[in-house]
């Protein structure tokens, strides 16, 4: 009986009913109630310790929810004699615990026990009375082996740290499969003779190099792994093996492949990746006749000749450096020979089973004639090679079914076309001028076709009559000179659902062409010089996506009647007025519109859309002071994937810690939106504590990543995510230093520097192709799986989250810093999917002569989807002006002190409202927060806007000192239109339980948080403001155009209640910005009327903007007058920047010392600009 107490997993004192619920007879009755090892345990509360008890054996049996009471459960045994007892629980979460660890039970088997990943030291005792235990699962643990299980046929004893092989485990006759994987074994001792009926022995990952002889006498062992350990050559005792088919050696340290040792082995399938391969010495090809697959990837081969293996079937030879490659043809199956050097492939005779070749990523310049005899071949790769021509029967084959020839020299394709099967055609990036004119009327079966980057003029017909055969369903011609004669060519293709023509020269799109598109679902008409989207798009009924930025559309199509509708992006258009129905399309999510600067928008029922994007207010960009050139603006863009899941995250602040710095980042999750939503959340909070540590870059950028790891919690666990950042800081101690951009990454987002036109790598990416990765996680006992994945998880050897792989896996970042020159014109930060699309070379060429950092990032999220990307998407292109003295446009003033959020002037009640409404900015009540948005950057659209313009006149500085917002995301105010800043960090009610508040539910203008995207920006801003004589705060206007300047002139505000009275512009009086428990950093803009012809200052340049996503609002008036207290929470609290709360609020006993610091302040404000106090006097919290 102690013993089954010592196996108690649950128990307590409820309610309990024996047999059927009909029946009256049964009661229910007060019952201690115990759930023990696999049993439920019923007993009276008085006798429970007595041992007179039920016992309910739970293996095989059930457990079900009863639904008629509530938190009640049915506990039934197994077989004919079952019993039922019902269980009523007292709460909600005691009935869900039972049930969960009940659920267990009664799906085991009495045979099987599973304790993996328990950190057992040792077994538990009750182990030993199972006799009938014949599977037993130890893996991650610290056990040493136990032989007292007499009929065990499994055990899997990996991941255990042995140091010794278990002797025990030998002297169980019984075993038919062992796991000793990834332990510190050396040796295997002879004794593994006696377990004479194993047929699986896995010994991958440890540090073997020999095994004993006696390993020969298991007659029926048929598969052995012996990767991932020291061996230098094959074991001879291998060849006594007669029922082993594979032989697994991968990752060890063969160097000369000696086909002879091969000779005696009864092996099919040799795998010798990973290895260090350079020469193989061949043998005679009859001695060889068993293998069928061979296996030598990443090795370091300069040549093969496989055609030793006379019945090969399947051969895999990628990543190597292999020039030349020969194989026997007449079983051949499968090639697959990318990234190599090959510049000829000779296989003969002709192979006319080969159904597979993939000879992509290397230097052939022509393909061999007989593939047009290969009568079985389906699926070709030759992408990213030389070829000029393919061979003219090609497209005449009846077998092949996908031909992948992008990224060659291909000038045409072959004319002859003969009722291919061919299905998916891909031949982008080629210098292709036009396609064989009967391409689609003999192709019956193409599907998908895929022409972009190309010179495509004109595309051929897709019938001869008002009848086609078309199924074409998938059509790619991004970046041509296709012009609107070739839109009459497309009506042929009815049953079109994806067309991408963007960055051609369309002017036009016929309403009567597209009417006959009735299946379209998504549309991408980008970067072309439409004025107006057909009307008849209301006819394709399908639609769900429409993408038209960076054109001239001037009225907004209708789509928004489709019910379908998704996604709608009209940013970069000259849209004014845009009417939307009452009900919008119930599974819209995306609606982007910034940068169209004359847009008035009037919509009150945005709140189902995921992410609304609309230009904020315009500012001027981070370092532009006095009139002076900015250093640095940039545009973002992101695009979720084909199903939907916006599985990436931007991050920008146009001012980090002070006007003389920024920070920019792209985080990828791969498939989850979890790690780059925390990422995005916490990153620039992390690294802005890491400064106050440590100067030196790589520390305080490596320190960054490693606490983040840790604030990933248990999403990082078994989750990961791509992350790089870029930090552009100017040295504070050196006022005539230069600015350096320090980039790190992690995973496969990466940065790029444009340097004279050509693109400087800033990341590196991190993989088992790099030799000290490789070593490293060798030492740590990983796999490296056939996909090359550690551990079958991921590719990327150094990433954020995936803790569980540590440490094989971790987060420790590459770091690179760079002073920047005025030779380097703009940055690309980029996510996975981008980069596996552009090559870095294409990208900075695509966007050099982009003037606008939004337009340039939406350019490179169309060209990686027109070029088959389907994952999400992000880009951040931030362009840099640096002069030659790298800084001396941000040296013509004294630095500025940091202001508070909502210290300054207060909007009196006076017409400054009425030009826009604040109603305008579309109020919407915040839901769920799932995935992100990359952030609140009005640096889309006014980074760029500020970035080289200067004051047509000179400032009024005389008169006070213009207001400097330091970043485009928290402008300063505009004249006389009243429009509230942007919160620094949007969150909605949803996120209540990580610490925020969410007491305020009004809406904050042009701030959007409709679900699950979180704008995050945030960062400490400097503004200059002066009292004048009469103690009335002045501000100058900054401006988001070359135009005057407009002084206001407006009454001191009233001291909130939480501060003593007003003070300096740089202390926070904690106007709101706890509300929600967030920061919000915001250089408030726009108060008050009174400048006359501000109104003009919306800019007659294009202001591309930035996602805005809608929150709560707070009326600087009423938030003056009641801000809520701060409440206590997790690290989340505050997702974006120190905490202004604890950053500037001055307590009592320093009221005198911030005074003094005021009026030295003033004083020196006095002073012509060149001070000479450090640059970063004013930027710390006081």
């Amino acid at each position: 009986q102690d013993h089954i107490f010592s196996r108690v997993q649950l128990s307590g004192t409820y309610n309990v009913r024996k047999g059927k619920l009909q029946l009256p007879v049964n009661r229910w009755t007060r019952r201690q109630v115990i759930l023990c090892g696999t049993c439920l345990i019923v007993s009276s509360v008085k006798e429970s310790q007595t041992g007179k008890m039920h016992i309910l054996p739970l293996i095989g049996g059930k457990v079900e929810e009863v639904k008629k009471h509530n938190h009640c459960l049915a506990f039934s045994s197994a077989g004919p004699q079952s019993q039922t007892y019902y269980v009523s629980f007292d709460s909600f979460t005691e009935h869900l615990r039972w049930h969960r660890h009940a659920a267990k039970m009664v799906s085991q088997r009495i045979n099987s026990v599973d304790l993996s990943c328990c950190s057992l030291e040792q077994l538990p005792p009750n182990l030993f009375y199972s006799h009938d235990l014949t599977h037993l699962n130890l893996k991650h643990n610290f056990l040493p082996a136990d032989q007292r299980f007499s009929r065990l046929r499994s055990l899997n004893l990996s991941n255990n740290h042995l140091g010794q092989f278990p002797l025990a485990i030998c002297d169980i006759p019984t075993l038919t499969e062992v796991n000793l994987s990834c332990n510190y074994l050396a040796s295997v001792p002879s004794s593994v003779g006696a377990m004479t009926n194993l047929q699986t022995f896995l010994l991958d990952g440890n540090s073997l190099d020999e095994l004993p002889n006696e390993l020969g006498s298991l007659q029926r062992l048929s598969y052995l792994g012996l990767s991932f350990n020291q061996f230098s050559h094959v074991p001879q005792v291998l060849e006594r093996l007669a029922s082993m088919e594979k032989l697994c050696m991968a990752g060890n340290n063969l160097e000369t492949l000696i086909l002879q040792n091969f000779r005696l082995l009864r092996v099919k399938h040799i795998d010798l990746r990973l290895n260090k391969i350079s020469s193989m010495v061949p043998d005679e090809p009859d001695l060889l006749r068993h293998v069928t697959q061979l296996d030598v990837r990443d090795n370091r081969l300069t040549d093969l000749d496989a055609s030793v293996f006379p019945r090969l079937e399947v051969l895999h030879c990628e990543r190597n450096r292999i020039a030349g490659l020969k194989a026997k043809g007449c079983l051949l199956k499968g090639i697959y020979a990318s990234n190599n050097e090959l510049r000829q492939l000779d296989v003969s005779p002709v192979p006319s089973n080969l159904s597979y070749m993939d000879v992509s990523r290397n230097h052939m310049e022509s393909l061999p004639d007989w593939l047009c005899e290969a009568k079985k071949l389906e699926v070709l790769d030759v992408s990213h090679n030389l070829i000029a021509e393919l061979p003219a029967r090609l497209l005449c084959s009846n077998s092949l079914r996908k031909l992948s020839a992008g990224h060659n020299q291909l000038q045409k394709l072959p004319e002859r076309v003969e009722r291919p099967l061919l299905e998916v055609l891909d031949v982008q990036h080629n210098q292709l001028v036009e396609l064989p004119c009967n391409l689609f009327l003999k192709s019956d079966s193409l599907r998908c076709v895929n022409v972009s980057a190309n010179k495509l003029e004109h595309l051929p017909p897709s019938s001869l009559s008002e009848e086609s055969h078309s199924i074409l369903q998938e059509l790619y011609l991004t970046n041509n000179r296709l012009t609107d004669k070739c839109v009459p060519m497309l009506t042929g293709h009815s049953h079109l659902r994806v067309l991408h023509m963007a960055y051609n020269h369309l002017q036009t799109f016929p309403a009567s062409k597209m009417a006959k598109l009735e299946e379209l679902e998504e549309v991408d008409l980008s970067g072309n010089m439409l004025k107006t989207v057909p009307t008849t798009i209301m006819n394709c009924r399908r639609m769900h996506t429409l993408i038209a930025h960076s054109n001239a559309i001037e009225v907004f199509p209708e789509v928004m009647q489709l019910m379908e509708m998704k996604c709608v992006d009209l940013s970069c258009n000259e849209l004014s007025e845009i009417t939307l129905p009452e009900n919008l399309p119930p599974k819209l999510q995306e609606l982007d519109l910034t940068g169209n600067p004359r847009l008035n928008l009037d919509h009150k029922t945005l709140d189902n859309i995921r992410c609304f994007r609309i230009d904020p207010p315009p500012t001027f960009s981070s370092n532009e002071a006095s009139g002076g050139p900015a250093v640095w603006s940039h545009g973002y863009t992101e695009a979720s994937g084909v199903k939907n899941k916006l599985c990436v995250a931007a991050l920008s602040v146009n001012s980090f810690c002070g006007s003389r710095e920024a920070l920019y980042g792209v985080f990828d999750g791969d498939r989850n939106v979890e790690v780059p939503y925390l990422l995005q959340c916490t990153m620039n909070d992390v690294l802005a504590e890491e400064l106050h540590k440590t100067k030196s870059e790589e520390d305080y950028m490596t320190n960054t990543f490693l606490v983040m790891q840790r604030k990933l919690g248990t999403a990082g666990q078994k989750l990961g995510g791509s992350a790089a950042l870029c930090h552009i800081r100017h040295d504070p101690t050196d006022p005539g230093g230069c600015f350096t951009l320090t980039a790190a990454n992690v995973g496969k987002c990466q940065a790029i520097l444009c340097r004279d036109g050509k693109p400087l790598s800033l990341s590196l990416l991190h993989n088992v192709g790099l030799e000290d990765e490789y070593r490293r996680i060798r030492q740590h006992r990983a796999i490296i799986t056939e996909d090359n994945k550690v551990n079958g998880v991921t590719d990327s050897t150094r990433i954020m989250g995936y803790s569980f792989l540590y440490p094989s896996v971790i987060p420790c970042p590459y770091v690179q810093t760079v002073t920047l020159s005025p030779q380097d014109e703009f940055f690309i930060l980029g996510s996975r999917g981008l980069w596996d699309a552009v090559s870095p070379t294409e990208a900075v060429e695509a966007v050099r002569n982009v003037p606008d950092g939004l337009a340039a990032a939406k350019k490179l999220c169309t060209l990686a989807q027109g070029y088959g990307c389907t994952d999400s998407l992000s880009a951040v292109v931030v362009q840099l002006s640096v002069s030659e003295d790298c800084c001396s446009c941000c040296c013509s003033e004294p630095p500025q002190p940091p202001p508070s959020p909502g210290l300054g002037p207060y909007p009196p009640s006076s017409s400054a409202i009425k030009e826009r409404p604040s109603d305008g900015s579309l109020p919407v009540p915040p839901s769920s927060c799932s995935e992100i948005s990359s952030e609140i950057s009005t640096s889309e659209m006014s980074s760029e806007v500020g970035s080289t313009a200067s004051s047509d006149e000179p400032p009024q500085s005389s008169l006070l000192p213009s207001a400097r917002s330091c970043c485009a995301l928290h402008p300063a105010c505009l004249a006389s239109s009243f429009q509230r800043q942007l919160s620094s960090a949007t969150f909605s009610s949803a996120l209540s339980d990580n610490g925020l508040d969410s007491e305020d539910e009004e809406p904050i203008a042009g701030v959007f948080s409709n679900g699950s995207r979180v704008e995050v920006e945030a960062d400490v801003h400097c503004l200059k403001a002066e009292s004048s004589s009469s103690s009335s705060p002045q501000m100058s206007l900054p401006s988001s155009t070359s135009q005057d300047r407009t002084l206001l002139t407006l009454p001191p505000p009233p001291p909130p209640p939480c501060t003593p009275e007003p003070l300096e512009e740089g202390i926070d009086m904690s106007l709101g910005e706890a509300e929600n428990g967030l920061e919000r950093d915001e250089s408030w803009q726009g108060v008050g009327a009174g400048g006359g012809d501000g109104g003009k200052l919306a800019g007659k340049r294009r202001i591309n903007g930035s996602v805005a996503r809608q929150e709560k609002s707070h009326n600087l008036i009423e938030v003056a007058a009641d801000a809520p207290s701060k409440k206590s929470g997790g690290y989340f609290t505050a997702p974006a920047q120190p905490d202004p709360d604890d950053q500037f609020i001055i307590p009592p006993e320093l009221e005198e010392e911030v005074k003094e610091i005021m009026k030295q302040h003033q004083q020196k404000q006095q002073k012509p600009p060149g001070t000479d106090q450090p640059t970063d006097y004013y930027d710390t919290p006081l």
